[in-house]
């Protein structure tokens, strides 16, 4: 192997942790919105249901413009769109903190998304292409920045924009700008990484490990663990505070601490779950998210509030383990489109939940949403669909080529 490609395969940690901090941004910045619902509830006397199509607006636009915007990178690498992704996400920011009216809401939520759409696809490859071979711990990294910057909306939120008003929000745009210039500075070792893996002479990533028809099956059985646990998330995301409200009467900055609690534990369990998957197996970390979250799924609407509270905190910690080795996985399927699965799957998660969601919201306000938590924990149990997985770690020619090959200029 020349010295060339050795030098291309090594691990680029100061890539993958600017491409997690830009993600921490972007995420935060997506999370002022349902961060704000109690205050938006209040001061445009919203109803669940228009709450959730807040959410299907921010969440949809990612959903259909994903997987397009990550099969164009395949094809015609755009690293630098990442940058102008953030300034989309600003001007949404913008128009959510100067919109006074349900209508101007919704737009400020879908320019939102659309900035999102972008950002995430070439972002996931250039963390892949960084990882060195390390693929979960590439994944976790860069998926545990959205989270962290997830979990820190409500804090912001409640310290920040609650007590200042919604016009406050405006000054969270110069995050956007921190963002774009990073993000400028990875797009340039993008291109120079390029020119070495073509010196290098690396070949092709290997064919799909599978069958045609084993393909859609476990693309089908990824589709229905992405619906299981990102409907349940983004229930708790758009309503778990009025669901302690509710029940327990929490002030709303006190309900906002415990959703901090909720998307905190989201983000470690997300990041322990790519490096496990790497040494254990991401079949295994699939398995092991599933049996570990449901018993505490099931027990959390029946406690007191502390007893909530823990039982939300270790849904979050296993329940989320298991993203970074769904998406590893489904480029494992395809390895010579890693964008475009990877834009499938953050834009099916995010659309479907948020779909789910908006549905759930309606239901809410027909019977209450403590019966709504009720009921949630059932959707985990398509979960045991994991059963019709393709067993793909061992197909040698994929893993063999991983590491010279994952930074191979896409298409080519």
């Amino acid at each position: 192997m020349s010295t060339a490609a050795n030098k291309a395969i090594r691990p680029s940690y100061a890539i993958i942790f600017m491409v997690s901090g830009a993600h921490l941004i972007n995420d935060l910045l997506q999370f002022l919105l349902p961060a704000l619902y109690p205050l938006l509830k209040a001061n445009y006397d919203l109803d669940y249901f228009q709450l959730g199509l807040l959410t299907l607006a921010q969440q949809i636009t990612a959903s259909l413009l994903q997987p397009a915007m990550g099969l164009y990178g395949d094809v015609k690498p755009k690293p630098y769109l990442l940058a102008v992704s953030l300034v989309i996400v600003a001007a949404g920011i913008v128009l959510l903190a100067t919109a006074s009216s349900f209508l101007l809401l919704l737009v400020a939520a879908a320019v939102m998304g659309v900035g999102s759409a972008l950002f995430h696809p070439e972002a996931s490859r250039i963390a892949r292409l960084a990882s060195g071979g390390r693929l979960g711990f590439a994944q976790s990294s860069f998926q545990v920045g959205g989270n962290t910057g997830t979990a820190l909306g409500p804090l912001a939120a409640a310290l920040i924009v609650l007590p200042l008003g919604q016009i406050s929000t405006v000054w969270f745009g110069l995050l956007a700008v921190v963002g774009a210039i990073v993000l400028t500075h990875v797009a340039r070792w993008y291109a120079n990484h390029q020119i070495s893996i073509k010196k290098s002479g690396a070949t092709m990533p290997a064919r799909s490990p599978v069958a045609q028809r084993q393909l859609v099956i476990a693309f089908a059985v990824v589709g229905s663990l992405l619906l299981s646990k990102y409907v349940y998330i983004e229930t708790f995301k758009t309503y778990y505070a009025f669901f302690l409200i509710e029940k327990f009467a929490l002030p709303v900055r006190e309900a906002q601490g415990y959703l901090f609690a909720f998307l905190a534990a989201i983000a470690v369990g997300t990041f322990f779950g790519g490096p496990i998957g790497d040494k254990v197996g991401r079949i295994k970390v699939i398995w092991g998210s599933i049996l570990g979250a449901l018993p505490f799924a099931l027990l959390l609407p029946h406690m007191n509030l502390f007893g909530t509270a823990v039982m939300s905190i270790m849904v979050g910690l296993i329940l989320s383990s298991a993203f970074s080795a769904i998406v590893v996985y489904a480029q494992e399927l395809l390895p010579r489109k890693v964008g475009m699965v990877a834009g499938f799957v953050f834009g099916f998660a995010f659309g479907i939940g948020a779909l789910g969601a908006a549905l759930l919201g309606a239901v809410a306000d027909q019977i209450g949403i403590e019966y709504v938590f009720n009921a949630c924990p059932l959707l985990l149990l398509l979960g045991f669909l994991t059963i019709l997985l393709p067993n793909i770690e061992t197909a040698a020619p994929t893993q063999k080529l991983g590491k010279i090959t994952e930074a191979r200029q896409p298409g080519q």
